[in-house]
């Protein structure tokens, strides 16, 4: 027989079981989100940076068996987000995976696309781990789910004149005049202001003699290479993306201009597979200082060993080493938080202290601000249609080759 129960009885019961639901189901929410990350990889994979995108790509979903056969364990869920090279399209990407459960956010190689991800990020509460982003606004916001693993330009531009001083030395080419010429997006600016702000410290042998800056997704180059070639400079420094630096080189063969040194002082564009495929040849000689993998680190060469057996044909290159080590600090951040509360994962973020790691440098960890500080320039040059380390010495693959050979002398 079925005992009936009070009004008050009743009342005591439903709240007895409210305590036990409200006690109860955190903790098996929280047990639930701790077995996988969510992890939101977003970059543009379509518009003028799609190359460049997808190159980022390929490093976020190597990571997972890499880190694996590394012995770190890494169950994680990747979600796929196209920014179509648009900021807007960029920050309701970042919204709809948050919404859609991602618990980390990576992303998204173009300074302005991630500054409008990282507002969504502090927002939302989400961490946000940068791979590829210059712009060193991002990271002065006072952010608290903001972390970058790349340099700011200041610091790209810093170890990129400090290495040019170090390629003139070794190889006795010291241009007089050069002419700076930059791509006007975020990424252009902020490095054409760091270039104007620092230049002036590092007592350095040429005079800029001038300054021209055009729109990345130009299709034709031919007036900012004809200014430039008037000044007679003996050196360019190109500040550009894919798509301007093939144009660009295209466009000196064209107008045979000749001048002895073609460095960056710290861009993409002359290290990507797809220059190397359009123009052969022509790509060759050409120097830039940028932060890349370490080609004697031992985790390198097991990263390389997995990547050229899963894209034989594609470039192993800077976006890949740093989008897989965007990887990394998530999911050894998360392996130490066990949780994935997105206070809790920031927190382990920034108790990151990783040693053995891919690209050159020291300790991969971030300061108060979210920034990696120890992130270190090369100078690569391309050397048989591939990028080389020739400087630092001790990290270098191959010699440095200079001055440069004329257009039409190539073999």
């Amino acid at each position: 027989m079925t005992k009936k129960l009070t009004r008050r009885q009743f009342g005591q019961t439903a709240a007895a079981a409210a305590a036990l639901t409200a006690g109860t189901a955190p903790f098996n929410i929280v047990r639930a989100q701790a077995r996988v990350l969510k992890i939101g990889s977003i970059h543009p994979r379509s518009g003028f940076q799609a190359q460049l995108g997808l190159a980022c790509q390929r490093g976020i979903d190597i990571a997972p068996g890499v880190l694996k056969g590394l012995g770190i364990n890494a169950e994680v869920e990747i979600m796929n987000a196209d920014t179509e090279s648009n900021v807007d399209i960029a920050r309701s990407r970042a919204e709809k995976l948050v919404n859609d459960g991602a618990n980390v956010l990576i992303g998204a190689f173009d300074s302005g696309q991630s500054a409008a991800i990282a507002q969504v990020a502090e927002q939302k509460g989400v961490p946000y781990i940068i791979n590829v982003a210059a712009a060193p606004q991002i990271t002065e916001q006072g952010y608290k789910f903001v972390f970058r693993n790349f340099p700011t330009a200041p610091m790209l531009v810093g170890d990129g004149l400090a290495l040019m001083k170090t390629v003139f030395a070794q190889s006795g080419v010291t241009p007089k005049t050069a002419v700076f010429m930059h791509a006007n997006d975020t990424f252009g600016q902020s490095m054409a202001g760091a270039i104007k702000a620092m230049a002036p410290r590092f007592d350095l042998p040429f005079q800029i003699v001038e300054t021209i800056s055009y729109d990345p997704q130009a299709k034709d180059l031919s007036v900012e290479i004809a200014k430039a070639k008037a000044t007679n400079a003996d050196m360019v420094m190109p500040v550009t993306r894919l798509n301007d630096a093939i144009l660009l080189i295209r466009e000196m063969v064209k107008q045979r201009w000749e001048p002895k040194v073609i460095m960056s002082p710290g861009a993409p564009g002359f290290y990507e597979g797809q220059f190397y495929r359009t123009l052969g040849k022509y790509s060759d000689y050409l120097l830039t200082n940028v932060p890349w993998y370490n080609p004697r680190a031992s985790m390198t060469q097991k990263l390389l060993d997995a990547f050229t057996k899963a894209y034989p044909k594609e470039l192993f290159e800077l976006n890949v080493g740093f989008s897989f080590e965007a990887m990394l600090v998530a999911v050894e951040a998360f392996n130490r938080a066990k949780s994935t509360n997105g206070k809790e994962l920031a927190d382990a973020i920034r108790a990151t202290k990783i040693t053995d790691h891919v690209m050159a440098g020291g300790t991969l960890e971030f300061d108060a601000k979210g920034q990696n500080t120890n992130i270190k320039s090369v100078t690569l040059q391309n050397i048989g249609q591939r990028p080389k380390v020739v400087l630092p010495l001790n990290v270098s693959e191959d010699n440095l080759l200079l001055p440069m050979p004329s257009w039409n002398k190539r073999a």
